[in-house]
């Protein structure tokens, strides 16, 4: 698990608010984001979470409120912009290209002008230097088995760690995975859970959207709570859920 050793966080999300026809989805949310670090982040359904998440990437813009990454303002940047700035998304609905190997799908994701033509990072960037890139990062991922096989061959644990491994092409700062243990075995479900606690490093830290509140507990040290598009808790995982709010809000309890 991940060690704060900064004092000025990777990301910064400050009074972030989006509404859609008038209606708040996410109110003044704000947290914070270290080196090296993994932010669980939970709320029932409709907390407005993949929609803070879709904000902080650039999917979404926000009405008000500032994003933060690395010291540098980003709230006004693109999408494309902010994976080049270092950021990148793992999305819970998985689209792999059906056509290409789990090594070509990694190896196009890791050539920088992806975003603008596919097809010109495929031919014109050193094929070789993709690969190896590649092949590490679907060893990094448990996958060196299955490099050379196509999507369709595989199970949907296998896919989930495909997209980890192309969002981890883009060589984030900051990774955002939307509920990665959805629709997974209890078996998978901790082998991946496993697989996320294993990812942040000096240099790279992961925010992570999950409903699985067990592997949450588990493998995240530090937990932001969203509540009807609003910020609940923030902190030590225990302390958060300890939290009399929380439990009544999420949990349906107060202990």
């Amino acid at each position: 698990m991940s060690a704060r050793t900064e004092t000025q966080p990777i990301l910064e999300v400050k009074d972030i608010t989006v509404t859609f026809g008038g209606l708040k989805a996410v109110d003044r949310a704000s947290l914070s984001l270290y080196d090296n670090e993994l932010l669980g982040f939970i709320g029932p359904n409709g907390a407005g979470k993949t929609t803070l998440m879709r904000a902080i990437i650039g999917m979404i813009t926000p009405v008000s409120g500032h994003i933060i990454l690395a010291g540098q303002d980003i709230s006004r940047c693109r999408i494309v912009e902010r994976i080049n700035l270092g950021m990148a998304l793992a999305q819970q609905i998985i689209k792999p290209l059906k056509d290409m190997t789990l090594l070509d799908n990694v190896a196009l994701a890791a050539g920088g002008d992806k975003l603008l033509s596919p097809v010109k990072a495929i031919l014109n960037r050193s094929r070789q230097q993709q690969q190896e890139v590649a092949n590490s990062l679907l060893r990094e991922v448990g996958l060196a088995h299955s490099v050379h096989k196509y999507p369709t061959e595989l199970p949907l644990g296998y896919l989930k760690r495909l997209e980890v491994a192309r969002a981890l092409a883009r060589q984030p700062k900051v990774l955002l995975l939307d509920e990665p243990l959805a629709g997974l075995s209890k078996t998978e479900a901790e082998g991946m859970a496993n697989l996320i606690m294993s990812l942040p490093r000096k240099g790279r830290s992961v925010i992570l959207i999950e409903h699985n509140l067990a592997q949450v507990r588990r493998i995240c040290k530090t937990l932001y709570v969203q509540h009807n598009g609003c910020h609940l808790a923030f902190g030590e995982t225990e302390d958060v859920l300890a939290n009399r709010d929380v439990q009544l809000a999420y949990l349906g309890k107060s202990e």
